[in-house]
This record gives C-alpha cells, structure tokens and sequence, in this order.
C-alpha cells in the first residue's frame, strides 16, 4: 500500500488549504525555474524514464507523446491541450484535482508546456463542472499574480498562458480531436487522422492533448526523480494512479495508490468491502463506462494495472471501478451504458451511428427476453462489425461492455429468453422499468 509521503496529491479531500499559499506549504512550485533550466529534452528524457503512461484511459505513454512535438517551430506556434472533460460514467478522478489540488495542474502545464515549445495550455472543462471551474479559474489568477505564470513565468524567461474554456456537456469531447473541434468553436466531432494533433491540432499548429492527471503529477516526478516514481507498480506500469470505487462497496471513494495492487485487496482496503462479502460480488467494471465487464471469477487473482486487464480481454481505462453484487441485472446494467453510449455517439461515422441504436434495440429485448437466442450472436457479430471501424474509440467503446456480458454472461441471457418462452417471466423487470 502507498505511503503517506509518497503521495502526489496531499490535499486529495479538500482538508488544507487549495490556495497558492497552501500548495506552497505542501511543497509545490518548488524550484520551478531550476526544473525549466535543465532544458526541454531533459525534462522529455525523465518523464520517459519515469514510465508514466496517459492516465486518460488508454495508457500511452507520457513522455513519447510529448515528443513527437516538433523541436523546431516551423512559424507557427504550439499549444498544450488540457483535457478536463472527464465525462467518462463513474470517474470522478480529475474534479478532485481541479477543486482541492488546483495548483499541482497547473504548475503541470507550465512545465509540460516548456517541455513542449508551447506558448500555451488551454485547459477543456466538462460544463458540468461549476465549482471545479470557479476553483481552477482562481488558481490561475492566483499564479498569474504571483509571476508564475504569464510574461517570464516563474523568472525563467519563458512566457507561457494558461486559459480555462468551459464546455457543454458532450461525451465525446472527451476525444482529443472532438475537443479540439469544440474549442475551435465547432461541433464536437473527432477528426480524421492523420494528421495527427502533434502536427496540425488546435488551430492547425502542433497540439499535445492530456489528461489532467497526467500532467499534475510531472512537477512531482521531476522532484523526486523518474527512478521514485517507476519504483511502484509492474514494470511498463508504473507510479502512483488515482483511483476510485462506486456501486456495491462498503466506503465509495477517490483515493491515490499504487499500480498493480490486487482488486480484491484495493475493494477490501479502500471501499472497506463488498456490500454482504467477498462471495456476493458478482462483476465489476474496471476503469469507466467502456471497459469491458469481468465476472467475479477472473477476479480472484486479479491485478489492478493496464496489463493485466489488456490480457483479461478487458481495460483498465481510468482506473474507476464499478463493483456490482448479486442484486444487480448485469444485462440491464449493459443495456443502459448501451443506451448511453447510443445518446453520446456523434454521428459522423456510420457503423456508430446506426450500430449503437441497432445494439440498444437488441438489448432493449435482451433485457426482457423477447428475443430469440440467436440474436446473441448476431448482437455479437455486430459489436465486431463497429469495433475498430470508426474515427475515434466511441464505437469500440460501445461494443466492449456487450462483447464482456455475452462473453461471461451468455448463460443469464439465455435463461431469461427461456423464461419469457415458457411463460415464467412475472419477475423479470422491462427495460422501461
């Protein structure tokens, strides 16, 4: 388990003081300029070293995406892209950043956008986020105030601005590109790549788009040392991570640990259990809305790391699970991310636009079990056909959570069908229930 003193993020529940002053005290914007003195590939080289990867979702990583970025500007200038749409169900990771530990995100930005040759981050704020906004929005003010930011920021000679852009509470502004559509003021459509933002992005100059949390943890990793930070976790699964726990756990919570714990130590330490024990989970959901869903079975031996779900056909995205027990539906809890992801998709792809409204039909009778058993594999044959056919990962995204229930749980569906056929269906809820 993580120490006390090894914790990135010291104000993690609002219990100090989330000013400048107080981010002082607990040891940020510490040496700033001296970190900008040692150059941009330095700083590059120790990010690599450090094994960071993105903690977005899809885990690549930190130090290679940086710098794909142009070492010489060709006249056109670069920007950083802080994505802090967060709109991924169950991931409440980056608010607890922006609202109590604003200042590590943006001593993050300054840094990685030095790293970079940016004039400029723009941080992309779900529209849901009010306070989170009206937090962050008053670190900025305070680092502007204070010199660290702006004209010779931090007295290292480097200009830099930070700008806080609200949007409107769309998912699929949480795609890089989309987001980047949106802060152009357009609709919030993934582009096609490439190319890619790293060379025609925001405004068509070279663009790097990472999560908050990415970010805030680089002025801490610089300080401590790459070998500190790579010292936790699995190899290739480095550092410490935030993480979190809702559904049918005892404490649901936001919590910074270790990579590669077990799950079932991670539910047992920090969500104090399993609603009912150990033996009444019945799956959960690794890391947000888009990870596919593992029975309690492949759980047992788990380990909580981008690897180990990638081999278990599932994904530990943003390290946000959601514990499901014995009382759930795990058909109808499919069926209703199957109906988000219906609601959220763009439209600009054809296999998303019309196969995630054709999944939620088969699954509204899925869910009943008005269909007929060889609508599963049919339901199955058109996840394959929206996997990996579309612009940006919506459509995958889709299709895992489906793919992981007729996966573990082909059994239940095909008992409800059963039920519905001879008749003995009177407990079974409707989808419009």
């Amino acid at each position: 388990m993580l120490k006390d003193q090894d914790r990135i993020f010291t104000n993690l529940y609002g219990m100090n003081d989330r000013t400048l002053k107080g981010a002082q005290a607990r040891g940020h914007w510490d040496g700033t300029a001296g970190i900008l003195a040692n150059g941009r590939d330095w700083i590059i080289q120790q990010v690599k070293d450090s094994g960071l990867r993105g903690r977005g979702g899809a885990g690549f990583p930190t130090g290679l995406k940086w710098s794909f970025m142009p070492k010489e500007s060709d006249g056109r200038p670069a920007y950083l892209v802080v994505n802090a749409d967060e709109s991924e169900p169950a991931t409440c990771k980056d608010r607890e950043i922006m609202r109590h530990d604003p200042h590590t995100l943006i001593e993050g930005c300054l840094i990685a956008g030095f790293a970079m040759g940016a004039v400029a981050a723009y941080i992309y704020i779900r529209g849901e986020y009010i306070r989170e906004k009206e937090a962050l929005q008053a670190a900025i003010d305070e680092a502007y105030e204070a010199g660290l930011i702006g004209k010779n920021a931090s007295k290292s000679g480097y200009d830099f601005d930070i700008y806080l852009h609200h949007g409107a509470g769309a998912y699929i502004c949480g795609e890089e590109t989309a987001l980047i559509e949106s802060l152009e003021g357009k609709k919030g459509m993934p582009r096609m790549k490439p190319p890619f933002p790293a060379g025609a992005g925001l405004y068509g100059c070279p663009t790097t788009v990472n999560n908050v949390e990415s970010i805030a943890v680089v002025p801490t990793i610089l300080r401590r040392g790459p070998e500190w930070f790579s010292s936790f976790g699995r190899p290739n699964n480095a550092g410490t991570k935030l993480m979190a726990l809702t559904g049918h756990v005892n404490t649901p919570c936001v919590f910074e640990e270790q990579m590669s714990l077990s799950v079932r130590e991670i539910i047992e330490t920090h969500g104090g259990g399993i609603r009912g024990g150990w033996d009444n989970l019945k799956a959960i959901i690794p890391g947000g809305a888009s990870c596919p869903v593992l029975p309690k079975e492949k759980l047992e031996d788990a380990i909580f790391d981008f690897d180990w779900m990638r081999q278990n056909q599932s994904s530990f995205g943003t390290g946000c699970m959601i514990v499901m027990d014995n009382s759930v539906d795990v058909v109808k809890a499919v069926w209703r991310l199957a109906k988000f992801f219906k609601h959220e998709s763009c439209g600009q792809c054809t296999p998303c636009r019309e196969g995630t409204g054709w999944m939620m039909r088969v699954m509204d009778r899925l869910v009943t079990g008005e269909a007929e058993p060889e609508e599963i594999d049919m339901l199955l044959d058109v996840t394959k056909q929206v996997e990996g056919h579309t612009i940006c990962a919506l459509g995958d995204a889709a299709a895992w959570p489906i793919q992981g229930l007729i996966r573990h749980f082909r059994d239940e569906i095909e008992d409800r069908i059963k039920r519905q056929k001879t008749g003995r269906s009177a407990t079974i809820l409707t989808a419009a229930e």
